[in-house]
């Protein structure tokens, strides 16, 4: 009977609060074999297999959460169907205290790397604690009355994505303060592979913290697994995790994701090029922030003897106000059109374009020597590694440069076997 009464709400709930959403159906329940365009930033929902998020299976945490008082770490890829988590999860009678945001804010209106002040949440009324602004990791105070944390982020795979270490922060705060954390996992759009040099010790900063390559492979909830079980929370503490898997996944399952999980990472073909050219955000090129396809294009203004192809940067609200060589004309790659199968069947971040626009741009001395941001410009803490930009400056090879990145990624790939949930 209670699962039936539990059915019955969650319809009601959905059908009242998906509004102007192109499809109805029950919070948690996504349409069965269907390729569903929800109209959300141009993304479509995965169909090649029944994919259901942690976040979708409610069935497998609301009774958990009744009668708790619930913190959430979330933004604004947290959502059940087509429905904010907070939204619907507040519907359903949970008691939510408090609400977590990491980069770019709760509801997702803050650009890259632009701090985030606390608030009041506007929709519903519960205070929104930044954990992008005056400190990375929740205090003591912030958890006072909370019983439970819950995690539900959508990550993209990559270690330069802050997002993991917002977890890392969180996990540390729950252990310190005896909270347990439900990690509703979602799967991992660039998971199908591993590869990047490890970051190095002396390297730690916001846009790296552990000894993991650029592509790490594990879903939110197996990295959170590693944390714990490398020893890797300050003073080696370890949090209480509760987990509901992703079901029907596997890492190499391709996956579409059904809203984009940050103001720049716009289109599934940015997504799954990013772990490649983000490392251009350490280097005098643009990558496309400031128009509206970031992240499939390269170029910088120098370079207009050598291309034909050029856009322009411009300031874009919300996505980038000060681009890199705004109101320009840069010249250099077009990548919109780029198969990224050849990633898939691969297995490894592209590293050609990176040799190709060094060789190509004509004041070497000043490619890696712009500082686009106080980590995103610094070009060897987003490679972890200080040797990659020697190596390109000394005309080495791909092969070459793949070669220095062992035995450490032979041996990272199978640390990573004992923290898998997904074949």
């Amino acid at each position: 009977m209670k699962g039936s009464f539990l059915v019955l709400i969650t319809l009601t709930l959905f059908s009242s609060l998906s509004g102007s959403c192109q499809i109805n159906r029950p919070v948690g329940v996504p349409a069965k074999n269907t390729s569903v365009n929800n109209g959300v930033n141009g993304l479509q929902k995965q169909s090649a297999r029944h994919i259901l998020t942690g976040a979708d299976q409610t069935e497998k945490y609301l009774t958990y959460l009744k009668g708790k008082r619930v913190g959430m770490v979330v933004n604004p890829t947290s959502i059940i169907g087509n429905v904010t988590i907070v939204d619907s999860l507040k519907t359903l009678k949970i008691n939510i205290v408090k609400i977590f945001g990491p980069e770019h804010g709760f509801r997702g209106d803050a650009s890259a790397g632009m701090k985030v002040d606390d608030s009041i949440d506007k929709k519903t009324g519960i205070p929104a604690i930044s954990l992008y602004g005056k400190h990375y990791k929740p205090t003591a105070e912030d958890l006072l009355n909370i019983d439970i944390m819950i995690f539900d982020i959508q990550d993209v795979g990559v270690r330069f994505y802050t997002y993991i270490n917002t977890l890392q922060y969180v996990m540390e705060a729950c252990a310190e303060n005896n909270k347990e954390l439900l990690i509703l996992d979602r799967p991992n759009p660039n998971g199908f592979y591993v590869d990047g040099p490890i970051l190095q010790a002396g390297l730690k900063s916001g846009i790296g913290i552990n000894p993991i390559p650029i592509v790490h492979g594990l879903t939110i909830a197996e990295y959170a697994q590693m944390l714990n079980g490398e020893g890797w929370l300050a003073n080696k503490v370890k949090c209480k995790l509760k987990i509901i898997k992703v079901a029907n996944y596997l890492h190499t399952t391709p996956y579409t994701l059904p809203i984009k999980p940050s103001p720049n990472l716009n289109t599934p073909q940015s997504i799954l090029l990013y772990p490649s050219i983000c490392l251009f955000e350490g280097t005098i090129i643009s990558q496309g922030r400031g128009t509206l396809f970031p992240f499939t294009v390269l170029g910088n203004p120098d370079l207009k003897s050598k291309y034909k192809f050029f856009f322009i940067p411009k300031s874009i609200k919300g996505m980038s106000e000060t681009p890199l060589h705004q109101n320009k004309n840069c010249y250099g790659l077009d990548l919109k059109k780029y198969n990224t199968n050849k990633i898939r069947n691969t297995g490894k971040i592209n590293l050609s374009w990176l040799l190709e626009l060094y060789a190509a741009y004509p004041y070497k001395e000043k490619f890696f020597d712009f500082k686009q941001s106080s980590q995103m410009g610094n070009f060897d803490k987003l490679a972890g590694t200080e040797d990659l930009k020697k190596q390109i400056i000394a005309g080495k090879g791909e092969a070459e440069i793949r070669e220095s990145w062992e035995p450490g990624l032979s041996q990272y790939k199978i640390m990573r076997k004992k923290y898998l949930l997904y074949q």
